[in-house]
């Protein structure tokens, strides 16, 4: 009977190398892999043709499914390529690890460490390995173990280097106690005290700081009272798509490596072929990116790369010596270029898939099923999705990701599309692993993201009883087409419409609603009880504003003035007649109230004008009142913000206005006008910097200038006949219902 413990190094295609080499000469009986027992279950997928690295597993608390972790797998991770060895030549292989059903249960695990999903945090070596580092003349602990191992073409000796080197360190050095350290090892040595038993010759694939533990074993009495009396809970597993880009230390994964498309590289390419290999990769990427990038460039950066290593005393050039010949060759020493290289060949663009039967919980085969089906394929590339609602498939693709974002499923987050109405929807597209977390979290609301949804925001809706917060549930489902989740809103929104006496949370409620009211044919959603909810808040809205807008203080006025902006805005998008005429009636009332603030005063008074419900006449009287001796200097700056805020275009053509409001300012006293400055500076700073150069000019030539459509008349020779003969055609354009000549 023989033991044979090999120390590798997570993801190192070194050791890769070195294990397949001892493997296959050893011929073990038995493979024993550092990794959590549940998942010994599951790794008879790892022979399917359909699985392809990276790769991890997820292994969850079944009742706390936020509780898990990830073991990722690269093809150039040791413990992947143990494990294929064994599968292909039919060696039982087992994980040795403490299992996850007492690591997650012990109750000293903090909540902080059991939320990371990584499962190795940041090693107990990595502090030790600087010691051997230092001694071989390196300041770079990743950079020494590359060369030393990784990248090293003789494996005969490395495993018993490992050791050597390992055990040095745990001998001599002073560590901090670590209990869980302590009870992995415990366990590891349990496993392999089994396997010893029934097996003759037994192959251990371990990390390297745990090799001494398991060859210099202690008293089995020890490790049994450490192991008593540890708690359990339920664990499941599954595999699920990895990424380089998660298999860097820069991601937070504790046992990563630096470099993981440098390392595939490593692995896949021949020895004597790897520099010409990597440096044509990386004249592909900056051709790509319209560099002149020639043979002659390659063929001179890797000569300059084999004369640093010389310089350097290393057998071979390491990615530090490639990166520095190709910043001094191809990028003529401009640091910024070597990102392209980064994110395209160091770290690597790369994402793993997993066979469609790896066991999953049902709302995750639905989540599969709609990606393949709506030809969505998860990327760990940022991608921008414009969908074009007329169409059913990006209807249907916009459906299922508004579904998702209803569970918090943000796989895609929704991107700003200038314009209300239109067709268009963008998302941004990212897919990180913890999304898989979330999915299975979710899962216990439905076995479908449909009914999921729907159950989800059906749970959310008995917890709310605010107009507020039912509107902005409402905002979030009315995409995502869940009929029945929809109905529940409405009835409840209608329902707490009915008894609030908060016009201005009725206010709020109304926009999403237009919104679908007026556009939900493109996402063919029945739009009848949303029209009979807009009734009712309409006619509600309409009676109720102005008694709610008297005597309001500064922070309420801010506020009416938001939610009458919000108002006009979605009536205008229903264009509904009815709804019309009751909004009007009501800034009316709100623009002749004496006792109503003067910000919503000045609103109410702007949109009747551009609404032409008021003429000019009724305006500038309306104006001249506002600015009037009668009125409090406050009231008057209040009113003009309220009027003006937003444009300044009124005071351009309108001379009348601009005359009174000269007027206005022209008779303030000194001390009155440095008060009311801010508030006119406020206003004039919504404007846009034309209308601000204009009434510049304006105020400059301290008179009452013509139009700009005089001005323009004049200095372009404007022709009224011709442009009154286009008149009927720009008004059918406009979809105005007269097409006569004015």
């Amino acid at each position: 009977m023989s033991v044979h413990v090999l120390g590798i190094r997570h993801h190192g295609p070194g050791s890769a190398h070195s294990l397949q080499a001892a493997l296959e000469q050893l011929k073990p009986d038995v493979l024993l892999v550092e990794g959590p027992p549940e998942a010994d279950g599951i790794l008879s997928y790892v022979q399917s043709p359909d699985i392809k690295p990276p790769v991890a597993i997820l292994a969850y608390r079944t009742d706390q499914p936020q509780q898990a972790s990830f073991y990722p797998f690269a093809e150039f991770s040791p413990e992947w390529q143990a494990i294929q060895y064994g599968l292909k030549n039919n060696i039982p292989v087992q994980f040795m690890d403490l299992p996850l059903a007492h690591r997650f249960a012990t109750p000293e695990e903090s909540a902080e460490k059991d939320s990371k999903p990584e499962e190795e945090k940041a090693s107990v070596a990595e502090y030790p390995l600087t010691h051997l580092a230092r001694a071989a003349g390196f300041a770079d602990t990743e950079l020494w173990w590359e060369h030393q191992f990784e990248l090293r073409l003789n494996h005969q000796d490395s495993f018993a280097a490992i050791l050597e080197g390992m055990t040095a360190l745990r001998d001599t050095l002073d560590l901090p106690e670590d209990r869980e350290n302590d009870l992995r090892e415990a366990y590891m040595r349990k496993i392999l005290q089994e396997a010893e038993k029934n097996y003759e010759t037994v192959a251990v694939v371990c990390g390297a700081w745990h090799a001494p533990a398991l060859v210099n074993q202690p008293p089995k009495k020890d490790d049994r009272l450490l192991l008593k009396g540890l708690p359990k809970c339920k664990i499941e597993t599954t595999w699920i798509p990895w990424t380089y880009r998660r298999l860097t230390f820069a991601s937070g994964y504790g046992a990563g490596v630096m470099s993981p498309g440098w390392y595939h590289h490593i692995w896949q390419a021949k020895p004597d072929e790897r520099g010409y290999g990597w440096m044509t990769q990386v004249a592909r990427v900056f051709r790509r990116h319209q560099m002149d990038t020639s043979t002659a460039h390659v063929i001179e950066a890797i000569r300059l790369a084999d004369t640093l290593a010389a310089l350097r005393d290393l057998a071979r050039p390491g990615l530090a010596e490639y990166n520095e010949a190709t910043n001094t060759v191809l990028s003529f020493g401009d640091d910024s270029l070597l990102d392209l290289v980064q994110e395209a060949l160091i770290v690597g663009q790369r994402m793993g898939e997993v066979p469609s039967e790896v066991p999953a919980v049902p709302l995750q085969s639905d989540v599969q099923q709609h990606q393949k089906k709506l030809r969505l394929k998860p990327s760990d590339e940022r991608k921008a999705l414009t969908l074009d609602l007329r169409k059913d498939l990006d209807r249907e693709r916009s459906q299922f990701l508004h579904r998702l974002h209803v569970l918090g499923i943000n796989w895609g987050t929704p991107a700003h599309v200038s314009g209300k109405g239109t067709f268009k929807e963008q998302w941004n597209l990212y897919w990180e692993p913890e999304i898989a977390i979330r999915i299975i979290e979710k899962g216990i609301w439905g076995n479908t993201v449909a009914t999921a949804a729907s159950a989800y925001i059906k749970q959310q809706l008995n917890q709310v009883s605010a107009l507020r917060e039912v509107a902005q549930l409402l905002e979030q489902t009315l995409p995502a087409n869940l009929p029945q989740a929809l109905t529940d809103l409405l009835q409840k929104l209608d329902e707490l419409a009915a008894l609030s006496g908060d016009i201005f949370q009725l206010m709020q409620a109304l926009p999403p609603l237009a919104n679908i009211s007026r556009y939900g044919d493109v996402r063919q959603t029945d739009t009848a009880m949303i029209n009979h909810v807009l009734d009712s808040l309409v006619s509600r809205i309409s009676i109720g504003l102005p008694n709610a807008c008297t005597s309001l203080n500064e922070e309420s006025a801010a506020e009416a003035f938001d939610r009458i902006q919000e108002m006009d805005s979605a009536l205008r998008i229903l264009q509904q007649d009815d709804y019309t005429q009751l909004w009007h009636q009501a800034l009316v009332s709100l623009a002749d109230h004496s006792q109503i603030n003067g910000i919503v005063a000045g609103k109410a008074c702007r949109i009747l004008s551009e609404s032409s419900i008021w003429n000019d006449d009724i305006i500038a009287q309306k104006f001249s009142l506002a600015l009037s001796s009668a009125q409090s200097t406050s009231y008057s700056a209040t009113w003009l913000e309220g009027f003006l805020q937003g444009s300044g275009m009124v005071l351009i053509l309108d001379e009348t206005l601009w005359g009174l409001l000269d007027q206005w300012v022209a008779q303030l006293e000194e001390e009155i006008f440095v008060q009311i400055l801010p508030v006119l500076r406020r206003s004039f700073a919504t404007f846009s910097k034309p209308e601000r150069r204009k009434l510049g000019e304006k105020a400059k030539n301290g008179k009452q200038s013509v139009s700009v459509a005089a001005v323009a008349s004049q200095d372009m020779g404007f022709n009224h006949e011709r442009a009154t003969a286009a008149l009927p055609l720009v008004k059918q354009l406009l979809g105005l219902k007269s097409a006569t000549n004015e």
